[in-house]
This record gives structure tokens, C-alpha cells and sequence, in this order.
């Protein structure tokens, strides 16, 4: 059974850096893909917390990006036609929900953080995730549309209670 969701966490950047790319050249280009992969990997391991969650996800597989294509008003048809439409297959909608969510709300993603101590994937070796929790002037200019919160917000609010459920269940339940 595979384990690992590096095939969904590279399929999800792949999808928030195509949908919201790069302000600036290629070195902005890198920092936006930092950030977009530290968000998803902080919400893919917050959504499949366990490496049984994880094999699950391997074995019926995330969902796709069709939904989150639907949403944002992006043509998938037409840039498949040129493009490679299997790492599509690998996009969770979730996931990307949740990266958007934890991408512009500062608060939220050092809770998210803090919250992976919960799961398998925290197994005694220190993640950073800065770019993700402190992010300097260069990282935010470079990700301007990835963390503009009215940009994202409809990709951000299809999970955001799910995530907000996740991170603090008592107050979930009390609302």
C-alpha cells in the first residue's frame, strides 16, 4: 500500500501555482512554489493524518481537479489538450481548500503547524515551514495572487469549516 502522498501534495502545488501563479520572474516562481507546497503539504498532512489515511487516499485516489477547475472558472479542457492531464487525477480538492485557507490567514497556518504533532507524518524530525508561518516581503510580493484572500476565496471557503473543525473541534461544536 503507498504511504506516501508525495504525488498528491505535488499534483495540489502543481494545480495553486498553475491557477495562481508567480508575480515576478523565475525566482519568484520558486518562492510562490515554496509556499504553495509547504501550505499543501501542512493540509495533506492534516487531512490524512495517519499513513493508513494516507495509503487509503493512494489506493481510491484524491478526487481530481475537476471540482476546483469548475470553481476558479478555469478551461481544463482546453490546457489538456497540450498538457499532461494525468497529475490532474492527483489534485484533492481539500487539500487545495485548505492550502488556500492557511495561505492567507497567518493565524490559522502557524495553528495548522502546531497541530501536525498529532499526526504520523511529525516522527521526530523537525519540519520548518516558514515560508509558510513567516513569510518576508519578497515571499508575499512573489505570491500576491496565491495569498490574496479575495482571489483565493473561493477555492478557500468550499473546506474552510472542515479545517476550522479540524484544527479546533471543541469550538466547532459549540458554534
Amino acid at each position: 500500500m503507498l504511504a506516501d502522498l508525495s504525488p498528491l501534495i505535488a499534483a495540489t502545488t502543481q494545480w495553486l501555482t498553475r491557477s495562481y501563479p508567480a508575480c515576478g520572474g523565475a525566482l519568484a516562481a520558486a518562492r510562490g512554489e515554496v509556499q504553495a507546497r509547504q501550505a499543501v503539504t501542512v493540509a495533506a498532512w492534516l487531512r490524512y493524518p495517519t499513513s493508513t489515511d494516507a495509503a487509503l487516499v493512494g489506493m481510491a485516489g484524491p478526487g481530481g481537479s475537476g471540482g476546483l477547475d469548475w470553481v476558479t472558472g478555469a478551461d481544463a479542457a482546453a490546457a489538456d489538450e497540450t498538457d499532461d492531464f494525468a497529475w490532474r487525477t492527483w489534485v484533492d480538492e481539500v487539500v487545495a481548500s485548505w492550502a488556500a485557507c492557511l495561505l492567507t490567514d497567518d493565524a490559522l497556518a502557524r495553528l495548522a503547524v502546531a497541530a501536525l504533532a498529532d499526526g504520523d507524518h511529525a516522527t521526530g524530525v523537525p519540519q520548518e515551514f516558514r515560508r509558510l508561518v513567516r513569510p518576508d516581503s519578497r515571499d508575499r510580493e512573489a505570491a500576491a495572487l496565491l495569498r490574496h484572500p479575495d482571489l483565493v476565496a473561493p477555492v478557500a471557503a468550499l473546506h474552510r469549516a472542515a479545517l476550522q473543525a479540524r484544527l479546533d473541534p471543541g469550538r466547532a461544536l459549540a458554534a
